[in-house]
């Protein structure tokens, strides 16, 4: 409770400063100096942008929607393909996540043979990050020419974007057992040369109730490596708790239908024409490349507006 008021003294907080500039605004407008005119236009522009920066986050009123997330991508069938597929995504959600002023950390993250990546986990960190990035969750398909087909044939890859919040370890949706963790020490995995750990520091933890299984690898301490498997860990069984509640309400409502690996949410098709189309809102652009430089925002947008009502 403490934390939710909180956030909701700092809202006001911050209302009430917005408020006094718009006043300071208005005054400066009645007093009619011309010498005054640019660093009003100024300000007006900044503050119809802070406005409109404001109208889009109170669309943001989830009970998790102001916490930190957890970004997993996971390359689907279709094998170098969809691995360099999972290794673009991840650069797009990084390059997001640096354009909005979040920080990021990559947890764990498997290579792929030839090129790309298996599999990735990343913490975001920063005000509403989970709010956002929850638009992001589902399958996401590319069609384009591959560079990996000696024939420049036509490919469609696929990966498996999920998005968890970073629960609190103090949180009573999540308790975990110490005595249901089995914990695992080995050295981590690298390219070879200086960046193999020659100490074994990566984590591998499994939580034997649900038979879920977590790795983390990026940090040359195993502590903080066993803290940041225990954070995917408790984003992982909240999601769980979370999907069964759906369902099960879902159901008494006659609403369910499972959620299949092809129904994907975008397209980003690279070839024969350049467009990303987000088949939720049917949000779209011709700007391929800016996208995948992390420009989703308009995407983000489109689904808050169409799910606010949720």
């Amino acid at each position: 409770m403490s934390k939710i008021a909180a956030g909701l003294r700092e809202q006001v907080e911050d209302w009430r400063k917005l408020e006094g500039r718009l006043k300071d605004a208005e005054e400066l407008a009645g007093l009619d100096d011309e010498s005054l005119r640019l660093d009003l236009e100024s300000e007006i522009l900044t503050l119809e942008s802070e406005l409109e920066k404001r109208s889009f986050t109170a669309m943001l009123s989830g009970p998790y929607d102001s916490d930190d997330a957890l970004l997993a991508i996971h390359a689907g069938a279709g094998g170098t393909d969809s691995q360099d597929w999972a290794a673009m995504l991840m650069r797009m959600y990084l390059r997001w996540a640096e354009r909005n002023g979040y920080a990021a950390e990559i947890l764990d993250s498997s290579e792929g043979e030839e090129a790309g990546i298996k599999s990735t986990t990343i913490s975001i960190n920063g005000k509403y990050a989970y709010g956002y990035l929850r638009s992001e969750k589902g399958v996401h398909r590319l069609v384009r020419l591959s560079p990996f087909d000696a024939a420049h044939r036509r490919h469609t890859s696929f990966a498996l974007v999920e998005i968890l919040p970073q629960v609190a370890f103090d949180s009573p949706q999540v308790l975990i057992d110490p005595a249901d963790l089995k914990i695992d020490v080995f050295r981590s995995s690298g390219a070879g040369g200086q960046n193999v750990q020659k100490n074994a520091t990566a984590i591998r933890i499994t939580h034997k109730p649900s038979g879920l299984v977590v790795t983390c690898q990026n940090e040359r301490s195993q502590t903080q490596n066993r803290e940041n498997a225990l954070k995917v860990l408790r984003g992982r069984l909240f999601e769980i708790n979370m999907r069964e509640k759906e369902k099960n309400l879902a159901a008494l409502r006659g609403e369910y239908q499972k959620t299949e690996w092809g129904s994907q949410i975008r397209s980003y098709v690279l070839h024969p024409y350049q467009m990303v189309k987000d088949h939720r809102t049917n949000a779209e652009t011709g700007n391929a490349q800016k996208v995948l430089d992390g420009d989703i925002d308009v995407f983000i947008k489109a689904y808050l507006e169409h799910y606010k009502r949720i």
